[in-house]
């Protein structure tokens, strides 16, 4: 019998999520964001784990009620990469669950559960495709080849483009996350104001701490562009560097569907930049694009359904690479 229903539990970082994805797509997709990092301007580890502790269960009931279900037929968990502490409570409890239920259990690569992403909902992209997955930890071109089987064009060397959005919020006092909040002021912007750089490093490398700099630096000098203005500009620069590369791939590789994923793809200048691109370009929901149990369980189902599973003894690797 195919396999239909499967339970996805997220917790590398700082969402407790689970979802069940079935045959017919996504069932049910609950997310608790946790506040309390906010008054620290980052993600504190050790908090971070706790409150996974505290929400966990909560939250892979609700998902599973939401979906009908009180067992599904396979459990999958993030079992890396992420903060090792979070990472260990969702993958914990996955293989306590799997356990209980006498279920097939699978570890999910985070960063392949947000690549896999835009294959979710609506029309995908077919193998190959090119896979930007853009994040506060994370910011690699991928070319996807099929299940699995990726290779590496392009990474940055330096600060990942969500990390600097976070930087240069900080800078301008607006608080954490301050991806969502630089996109709304940037609305109001102009992006023309500042002429912030396009740090280009050789291939198809990416580098974001220069611009964070240099946008330090405006500020430390007094530039008197406006906060919106400083959002449009400093935001345009990080959009031309990122799909000037996914350009420069599609003409090098001639795979012409791309795919955006990662938290960063919620960026509405990114979204609409993107679609613009002459290149077929697929982008999950936006409520898709930060970490959520459906993009785990989706990815968990796809290998599952490839005959894969993973023994309960299977370590969280916080540091684990997709290629």
């Amino acid at each position: 019998m195919p396999l239909v229903d499967v339970l996805g539990i997220e917790t590398s970082c700082d969402e407790t999520a689970a979802a069940v994805v079935g045959a017919a797509g996504v069932c049910s997709d609950v997310v608790h964001s946790q506040e309390i990092h906010a008054r620290y301007g980052g993600v504190v580890p050790e908090l971070a784990s706790r409150a996974h502790v505290e929400k966990v269960g909560a939250v892979v009931r609700a998902a599973l009620d939401a979906a009908g279900l009180s067992r599904p037929e396979a459990v999958a968990a993030t079992a890396g990469p992420g903060l090792i502490g979070a990472v260990l409570v969702g993958l914990s409890f996955a293989k306590g669950l799997a356990a209980a239920w006498d279920v097939p259990f699978v570890g999910v690569n985070h960063l392949e559960g947000h690549l896999l992403s835009p294959l979710l909902e609506g029309t995908s992209p077919q193998w190959p495709f090119l896979a930007l997955v853009v994040s506060g930890g994370h910011t690699t071109l991928y070319l996807a080849r099929d299940l699995g089987t990726y290779e590496v064009l392009g990474e940055t060397r330096d600060d990942a483009a969500g990390e600097a959005f976070d930087k240069v919020a900080r800078l301008l006092g607006l608080g954490y996350p301050g991806g969502p909040v630089v996109d709304r002021l940037a609305t109001a912007g102009h992006p023309e104001v500042v002429d912030f750089p396009r740090p280009l490093p050789g291939d198809f490398d990416f580098s974001f701490a220069g611009l964070k700099t240099a946008v330090r630096t405006y500020l430390h000098r007094g530039g008197t562009a406006a906060r919106p203005d400083v959002c449009a500009s400093f935001q345009a620069a990080v959009v031309d560097c990122l799909l000037h590369r996914v350009m420069r791939a599609a003409e090098r590789t001639g795979v012409r569907q791309v795919a955006l994923a990662g938290g960063v793809a919620a960026n509405s200048e990114l979204r609409r930049r993107a679609r613009s691109l002459d290149l077929d370009v697929f982008l999950p929901p936006v409520a898709r694009c930060t970490d959520n149990g459906a993009m785990i369980a989706h990815a968990g189902r796809l290998h599952l359904l490839a005959g894969e599973r993973h023994d309960l003894d299977l370590r969280a690797r916080p540091s684990w690479a997709m290629t």
